[in-house]
């Protein structure tokens, strides 16, 4: 009788998992269903393409060359720069918690915040914007522009720097520009429209979008309309906000339609477009749906509901188009492509011929390295470090790959995270759940 209970004890063990004790997985008792889902009410309609892809294993004589790494020192647009594109950038990679902030805000702050010279700035809901100093650890100033009947109202702030000043759009029509030194307004503007995109700025112009997909030039000085270009607009809105991505003389913009516009912005005129949405229907089921366009050199990426497109910048033709939809923007270093798709797998694409280097089941390649049974981690970010592919997940851990899709290590984050990450002069810096910053090194 003894014998079959230690047997049975034996038994019960080894099919408990390493990871009940990592925690790497998510609670399956009670699943986060307000993260990554974007597409829940598309699911009957769009999951079947994504089904397509597969693991398929890197070529055993195929090797990536290093890229360039860089030490980053601001993070003045919400997505990095203007591209919305990451670099490969340096990482002390200890993983040791060097800074812990107070508690700046009791509301709930915005994913997105920048960084210039030792100050953070974020926005929250009430539409506070907070200058926040690291080396004094404690709120330099706090200016919020609205009036008490707009109090009980959930803004959305749109933000970027630009020198001492940052340029605010928000979910109420209002387009102002507040210097965070002397922390006052320099001008304001009602547009009436919700804005609905993130901001970019080309010279002494502001670009950014509405709720009506009209892509609208402002002058920086004064906030006054240079030009608008309206687009196809949907009565029917959805979750997707549309976005533009910047490089040189050029502003892409993708809209609530699935059109896709290349606009010169020196003319402000359109160079070309086109449409990536599968259906002119405006069934709710059938509006467009992706990720941020991300420029690189001479291409773009984006995400629909179904495909992954690399689009040449100069005609807008489609240079290829890849049967799966991704969970967020990719990385475009060099001539490649990484990214993490709707269905969990980790993609490297070669943009000059297409070709799939390697997709891997992440979810897989979980449970292999902690040798348990797959179950489904939720993913919340993909950035380049040290010519290292780390993953970020909602639960605070990070996947560390080798660039050829090896899972090298597993770590976790000192402070459960709830914000984006941002890599400053080889550090990472983010919010925690309770609006404090951390610093990790």
């Amino acid at each position: 009788m003894k014998f079959l209970i230690i047997l049975i004890a034996i038994l019960f063990l080894n099919n408990c998992s390493f990871d009940n004790k990592t925690g790497i997985w998510k609670n399956e008792k009670n699943p986060d269903v307000t993260k990554n889902d974007t597409f829940k009410e598309f699911e009957s309609v769009v999951f079947s393409q994504d089904e397509l892809l597969k693991n398929i294993s890197i070529k055993k004589d195929f090797s990536f060359k290093k890229f360039k790494s860089s030490i980053n020192y601001d993070w003045k647009d919400i997505d990095y720069d203007g591209t919305n594109n990451l670099k490969n950038f340096r990482y002390n990679e200890n993983f040791n918690l060097i800074f812990k902030s107070t508690k700046i805000s009791r509301n709930n702050i915005s994913e997105k915040f920048l960084y210039k010279n030792d100050k953070v700035i974020l926005v929250d809901k009430k539409g506070n914007i907070i200058n926040f100093s690291i080396s004094k650890n404690k709120i330099i100033s706090k200016y919020n522009f609205y009036k008490k009947k707009y109090k009980k109202v959930k803004k959305k702030l749109n933000i970027i720097l630009k020198d001492d000043i940052v340029y605010v759009s928000d979910n109420l029509g209002f387009l102002y520009a507040y210097n965070y030194k002397l922390n006052k307004i320099i001008w304001a503007k009602r547009y009436e429209v919700a804005f609905r995109s993130n901001i970019k700025i080309y010279k002494e112009k502001l670009v950014t979008s509405n709720q009506n997909n009209n892509l609208i030039f402002f002058n920086i000085k004064n906030g006054e309309i240079l030009k608008k270009i309206p687009t196809e607009e949907t009565i029917v809105k959805n979750k997707f906000v549309n976005n533009l991505s910047l490089i040189n003389q050029y502003t892409f913009f993708i809209n609530t339609f699935g059109s896709l516009y290349a606009v010169d912005n020196e003319s402000m005129r359109i160079l070309w477009f086109i449409n990536l949405n599968k259906s002119t229907d405006l069934n709710p089921k059938n509006l467009f749906l992706g990720n941020k366009i991300v420029s690189y050199r001479d291409k773009l990426a984006l995400s629909s509901n179904e495909f992954t497109y690399i689009i040449d910048q100069k005609t807008g033709a489609v240079n290829h188009k890849k049967n799966f939809s991704t969970e967020f923007k990719p990385v475009l270093i060099e001539d490649y492509l990484f990214a993490i798709t709707r269905n969990k797998y980790l993609v490297a694409i070669n943009t000059i011929n297409g070709e799939i280097i390697y997709s891997y089941d992440l979810n897989e390649k979980i449970a292999k390295f902690l040798n348990t049974k797959k179950k489904n981690a939720i993913f919340k970010d993909i950035i380049i470090l040290n010519n290292k592919i780390m993953i970020l997940l909602e639960n605070s851990y990070i996947l560390i790959f080798s660039l050829i899709g090896d899972l090298q290590q597993i770590k976790k984050l000192p402070t459960k995270i709830k914000s984006s990450m941002l890599v400053i002069e080889n550090s990472l810096l983010y919010f925690d759940k309770k609006n404090k910053l951390s610093i990790v090194d």
